[in-house]
């Protein structure tokens, strides 16, 4: 269902944006964020964009040899003018879940922005991220979270927030990061709301966990 509503919330969103200023638009929005967390990323850093969607932050990077993926990716690129797959010739695109990641070579930086509260098995996808990294892999976590237990509780007993099929906040992502060995370097809330904070992430993975992934 939530995905059934992502796209159909995509090409309402898009429907009188013109490609070219969406694309601008976007990469200097991706430039702030990168800019008020101070990450700065090195020439020939492998990087991952975990749930990139049409306009994610593989903008910036068309000269970093990038993984981007999203379930969605085939269906954005049949029905969104604005994405267009053949204009980043150094991405390497996938259409498929965060939860069906397989690497055979670990990321130096990971991109998840406004994804992992949108996937089916939450728990499975963190796993994911961190079976794709390597001790000193960096990071960058975006996600809405509740200000206030009480609301956080009725938003998991009753469906009041479809698009995001997973209602956590601040605590539950830092507890389930330190869990999987992630180091939080930085903290940050790019955007407050009444009900959510959008809260940004930068964290280093200090353990040994590449020997696992599959």
């Amino acid at each position: 269902m939530a995905q059934w509503l992502e796209i159909r919330w995509w090409q309402n969103y898009l429907a009188k944006q013109n490609p070219a200023a969406y694309r601008a638009q976007k990469i200097a929005y991706w430039q702030r964020l990168l800019n008020t967390l101070d990450v700065q990323i090195a020439p020939n850093e492998r990087l991952l964009d975990a749930g990139c969607g049409p306009a994610g932050i593989f903008l910036l990077f068309d000269d970093q040899p990038t993984v981007a993926i999203d379930p969605l990716l085939d269906q954005y690129t049949a029905q969104l003018p604005h994405f267009q797959p053949h204009s980043h010739p150094n991405v390497q695109f996938l259409s498929q879940p965060l939860e069906a990641l397989q690497t055979k070579q670990p990321f130096d930086t990971i991109f998840c922005l406004n994804a992992i509260n949108h996937v089916n098995d939450w728990t499975l996808g963190l796993a994911r991220l961190t079976q794709a990294a390597r001790p000193g892999t960096r990071l960058v976590l975006g996600v809405d979270v509740h200000k206030y237990a009480l609301l956080k509780a009725i938003f998991r007993t009753l469906p009041g927030d479809v698009l995001h099929p997973h209602q956590h906040d601040r605590t539950d992502y830092r507890i389930a990061l330190e869990e999987l060995g992630w180091s939080i370097e930085r903290e940050h809330t790019w955007k407050r709301g009444r009900i959510f904070d959008y809260w940004l992430v930068v964290a280093t993975q200090m353990r040994n966990q590449w020997s696992t992934a599959l």
